[in-house]
Order: C-alpha cells, then sequence, then structure tokens
C-alpha cells in the first residue's frame, strides 16, 4: 500500500473511532481503501462498512453519521451521493463531530450537493465551530476566509490568528501563509526571521511553495544570513516538485556559484529528499 493511501486510512480511523479501540467492523473500512485488494474485494469490503456505519448512524452514533458521509460523498459501497452526504455530514455535525463541521463547511463553500447552495457565511459557520474545537484544517480554512473577507469581514489580524492555531498543530499550508503574513507585514508586523520559521517548518514538510520561498529568502538574505547554496537547494526541491518559477530562480542563483557550490546545493537536496523519503515510508 502506498503512503498516502496509509496516511487516507490513518485519518478515516481517527474520525470514526477516536479514542476507543479499534473493532472488526473499523477494518471494513482498511480494506475498503487499501488499494492493494483486489476489486472485488475491495468492493466488498465498502458494502459491508457502508452498512455497519448505517445501523449505527440511523441510531445517532455521530461517527459513524460522518463516515456514512464520507461513503456517500465518495461513493464507497453506496451509490455516490452528494445529498446524502450533506445530509449525514450534518447530523454528525449538529452533534459536534469536528470532522463533519468541517466538511460540511466545505460543502457549503462549494455549494456541493443537492440542496446546498454556495453560502460562504455558513461554511465559515461551521469552519468557526471546528476550529473552535481544535480542528486545524478548519483553522486554516477559517484563517483563508478572513485573509480573502469569503463569508465575514475581510481582518488580516484574524487571519493570522486562525493560522497560528493551525500552524502550531503543524498544518503545512497554515505554516506557509504565517510565514507570508510575516513576510509581507499583514495582520502583524513585518518581521522576515519569523517569516523563514514558519516558512521552513512547512517547507520541511514538502511544501513546494515554501520550499521556494524559503529559497528567495536564503538568496536575498532576508531573515537568515544570504546563502546562494542553500537558496540553489530550497529552489531545486520546490523546482522538482512542479513550481516552475522556483526551477527558474535556482538556475538565476547558479549564475553567481561556483561549480563546486552547485554540486554542494545538488547533494544536499538529494540528502533531504533521501531523508524525507525514509521517514514517510
Amino acid at each position: 500500500m502506498e503512503p498516502i493511501c496509509r496516511l487516507l486510512i490513518c485519518i478515516v480511523l481517527l474520525g470514526v473511532v477516536g479514542t476507543r479501540p479499534v473493532t472488526a467492523e473499523d477494518a471494513n473500512i482498511v480494506d475498503c481503501l487499501n488499494g492493494d485488494l483486489a476489486p472485488k474485494a475491495r468492493a466488498a469490503a465498502c458494502r459491508a462498512a457502508a452498512k455497519w456505519y448505517r445501523r449505527a448512524a440511523e441510531q445517532g452514533d455521530a461517527s459513524a453519521q460522518y463516515m456514512l458521509g464520507f461513503m456517500y460523498y465518495n461513493g464507497y459501497g453506496v451509490p455516490q451521493d452528494e445529498a446524502e452526504a450533506v445530509k449525514w455530514y450534518r447530523r454528525a455535525a449538529e452533534q459536534g463531530h469536528t470532522r463533519a463541521q468541517d466538511m460540511l463547511g466545505a460543502m457549503y463553500y462549494y455549494g456541493y450537493g443537492e440542496g446546498v447552495s454556495q453560502d460562504e457565511a455558513e461554511a465559515v459557520k461551521w469552519y468557526r465551530r471546528a476550529a473552535e474545537q481544535g480542528d486545524a484544517s478548519a483553522q486554516y480554512t477559517l484563517g483563508f476566509a478572513y485573509y480573502n473577507g469569503d463569508g465575514v469581514t475581510q481582518d488580516y489580524a484574524e487571519a493570522v490568528k486562525w493560522y497560528r492555531r493551525a500552524a502550531e498543530q503543524g498544518d503545512a499550508r497554515a505554516q506557509l501563509n504565517l510565514g507570508s503574513m510575516y513576510d509581507n507585514g499583514k495582520g502583524v508586523p513585518q518581521d522576515y526571521a519569523e517569516a523563514v520559521k514558519w516558512y521552513r517548518r512547512a517547507a520541511e514538510q514538502g511544501d513546494a511553495r515554501a520550499q521556494h520561498n524559503l529559497g528567495l529568502m536564503y538568496a536575498s538574505g532576508q531573515g537568515v544570513t544570504q546563502d546562494y547554496t542553500l537558496a540553489h537547494m530550497w529552489f531545486n526541491l520546490a523546482g522538482v516538485s512542479g513550481d516552475k518559477k522556483a526551477a527558474e530562480n535556482r538556475n538565476r542563483v547558479a549564475k553567481d556559484m561556483t561549480p563546486a557550490q552547485v554540486a554542494e546545493a545538488q547533494r544536499l537536496a538529494r540528502e533531504w529528499t533521501a531523508a524525507h523519503r525514509a521517514g514517510a515510508e
């Protein structure tokens, strides 16, 4: 099974079981999401999981309601049906299930599902409920809403507040955006050292935009001592991830570097990649 698939299973199980022991019923969803299983075996596992979640959901179990919404949203074990997904997400969300609140917010934000028109204010309502319970994804999204003025009055200070809460929980998107707020002095006093700090945290998680921005900081010497070798390294990593601008900047700084410095930067990038690949596996 690929690491990303294992990660999805972990995320789903967190939404299902919380702190209770994993049961045999929960194993069905693991098999349902296991890309290594034969299609027929996966389909059978998905149907079994959906059957069990429906029974528990109809008895008021919030985690099962969330998972049944997840099954309908993705068409796992049941016909794909966004309206049914909204229905079950709402039931779980109204019981305080943070992942369901986050997903219901997304359904309103994008206008998914029958009877759910795009409504940014309603989306913000549900994101806020999840964010106030500590859900990092909802905190990031709420920060994004305040940054753009989606469903709320634009407020950079509030955006910083919610980005920070998510960033401190390790959300790479929030770390990147918090770094940008410090970089540009939006909602906080401009502070390049703080920008570097948060860019680095996101960059170390593999965020290509953060890697690019960290490369820019090293290239310009803002918040750090100017270092073309490290700038080249971070530009290189971002470029490998598909950031075309980073690749252009890598080639630009290379013109001011010696062959030995370029070789060192490439070595550092290879070592970083190997270490993080091993960690992911």
